[in-house]
C-alpha cells in the first residue's frame, strides 16, 4: 500500500537506494553511519512567498512556528500520503508554518527506508516550497526562505527491531525524533492502550541511551502512563509528547495526567496539544476546546515547556461523501488492529472545524491574545518552545 519496493530486498539494499536520494555515501559502513550525518544539501530552489495578507496575529509572520505532528500530504486516512497534489504545496506554502515533525516510518526497516526514500523524491520535486531539516540552523534556513521544514520522525520503534545500532543508520538519514512506542505493546515498553501498563523494558532503556547518543529528540506521546514516567526518568535530558492532550480535562489513554506533564516539564520537555476528538471525546473540539487544553497545560508546566502537535494534515478537510467513507474505512481498520484508542469514532472527524485552515496556528495565536495571554508566551507556544526544546537535544 504505501511503495513499491521489490520483495526480498536486502537491509543493504534498502540503505544504498535510499543513501542515493539522500546524499549520503551508498554503502554505508554500520560502524561509522554517524560520522555522515550533515551530509544532505540543502534544497537550492527559490523559496515561495507565504501570503500576507489577513494576518490575524501581527507576529505570525515573524515568529518561528512549529507543529510537531503534521504532514503536507494526506494524514489519518487510507490514502496514500505521498505524491503530493499541487494544492497540497500551496497549502504547505501558504501555512506560515516553519517546521513539522513527519512521521516516516513504516512496520521495518526495508519499508522505513522507503517511506523515507518515498519523501526524498518529494524534497526534491518540491525544494522551492519544502526542506529537509536536520538541526536548528535548517530551521532557520526554512524560515528565511518561507519554506516548511521537514523533520523527519517515527511514531514507535519497529523499524529498530531488536538492534540498536539501526538508530544510528536512521539519525544518518536524517531521523530527529521517534516515539517509543505506539498504542500497543512493543520491545521497548507498553504503548497507552495496554492494559499491563508494564512500563519501560530493559531494551527501552537501551534505546533512550542510544537515542540521546544519536541527539535524536525522545517522543512519549502514545506511550502508557508507566512508560512515560520510565521514560522521563531514564532520559539524561529533555523529553517530549509531541502531540497529545491533559487527562485532567479529557481522562482517556492518549491524553496525559498533570503528574506525567509536570515531571517532563521538570526536565526541560515540552507537550505538543493535538487538535484531535481525544480533547473532547464523543465530538470533535472546537477551537476553545484547544485553547482550554493549552491553558491546561501552561497551568500545569509553566509557559516554557507548551506547544502544538497538531495530528493534521495541513491542508484543510473537505467533508464530502467519499471523506465520509474514507473516515469510517480508515477507523474501521484500526479497530480490527486493535491500535484504536478510545475516542476515535467513525462518525467524528478527526479535525477542528473552527480551525480547517492551513493557517491554523495563526488562528490558536489570535485566540490566545483575545485572552489576553501576552506575546511573548504566544510565540513560545506556537513553535519558540519546541525550537528551544530541538536545539537542547540536537545541540544546534
Amino acid at each position: 500500500m504505501r511503495d513499491d519496493q521489490p520483495s526480498g530486498c536486502t537491509r543493504r539494499d534498502a540503505i544504498g537506494r535510499t543513501a542515493a536520494l539522500v546524499g549520503l555515501p551508498a554503502l554505508l559502513p554500520w560502524s561509522h553511519v554517524s560520522s555522515v550525518a550533515a551530509g544532505t544539501p540543502a534544497a537550492s530552489a527559490a523559496p515561495v512567498a507565504a501570503p500576507a495578507a489577513g494576518a490575524a496575529w501581527p507576529r505570525y509572520e515573524q515568529a518561528m512556528v512549529i507543529d510537531c505532528l503534521a504532514s503536507p500530504g494526506p494524514f489519518n486516512t487510507t490514502q496514500p500520503a505521498t505524491p503530493l497534489s499541487d494544492a497540497m504545496v500551496r497549502n504547505a506554502a501558504a501555512s506560515g508554518i516553519t517546521g513539522i515533525n513527519l512521521t516516516v516510518n513504516g512496520d521495518d526497516f526495508p519499508s522505513t527506508m522507503r517511506r523515507i526514500g518515498t519523501w526524498e523524491r518529494e524534497l526534491n520535486v518540491h525544494g522551492d516550497v519544502l526542506m529537509r531539516v536536520r538541526s536548528v540552523r535548517d530551521l532557520a534556513e526554512a524560515k528565511r526562505t518561507k519554506r516548511l521544514g521537514i523533520i523527519y520522525g517515527f511514531q514507535g520503534v519497529q523499524p529498530i527491531g531488536s538492534d540498536l545500532s539501526t538508530i544510528a543508520t536512521f539519525a544518518a538519514f536524517g531521523v530527529k525524533i521517534v516515539q517509543l512506542t505506539y498504542n500497543t505493546r512493543s520491545l521497548v515498553g507498553d504503548g497507552s492502550l495496554e492494559p499491563g501498563n508494564a512500563g519501560l523494558s530493559s531494551f527501552g532503556r537501551e534505546v533512550v541511551a542510544e537515542l540521546e547518543k544519536q541527539k535524536v529528540l525522545v517522543d512519549l506521546s502514545h506511550c502508557g502512563q508507566r512508560t512515560t514516567a520510565d521514560g522521563i526518568a531514564v532520559a539524561k535530558g529533555p523529553v517530549s509528547i509531541t502531540h497529545s492532550g491533559c487527562a485532567a480535562l479529557a481522562d482517556v489513554p492518549r491524553n496525559k495526567r498533570d503528574v506525567e506533564l509536570k515531571a517532563m516539564a521538570d526536565k526541560g520537555g515540552v507537550i505538543g496539544i493535538y487538535l484531535m476528538p481525544f480533547l473532547t471525546p464523543g465530538r470533535q473540539p472546537t477551537l476553545d476546546d484547544v485553547v482550554k487544553h493549552i491553558e491546561h497545560a501552561v497551568n500545569v508546566c509553566g509557559e516554557d515547556h507548551v506547544g502544538i502537535g497538531s495530528d493534521l494534515s495541513i491542508t484543510p478537510h473537505d467533508v464530502t461523501e467519499e471523506y465520509k467513507r474514507d473516515h469510517r474505512d480508515f477507523v474501521a481498520r484500526r479497530q480490527k488492529a486493535g491500535i484504536a484508542a478510545p475516542g476515535e469514532d467513525p462518525n467524528v472527524y478527526f479535525f477542528v472545524p473552527d480551525l480547517n485552515t492551513p493557517r491554523r496556528l495563526e488562528r490558536i495565536a489570535e485566540a490566545l491574545a483575545s485572552r489576553r495571554h501576552p506575546d511573548a508566551r504566544i510565540e513560545k507556544i506556537i513553535g519558540g518552545n519546541f525550537v528551544r526544546l530541538m536545539r537542547d537535544v540536537w545541540g544546534d
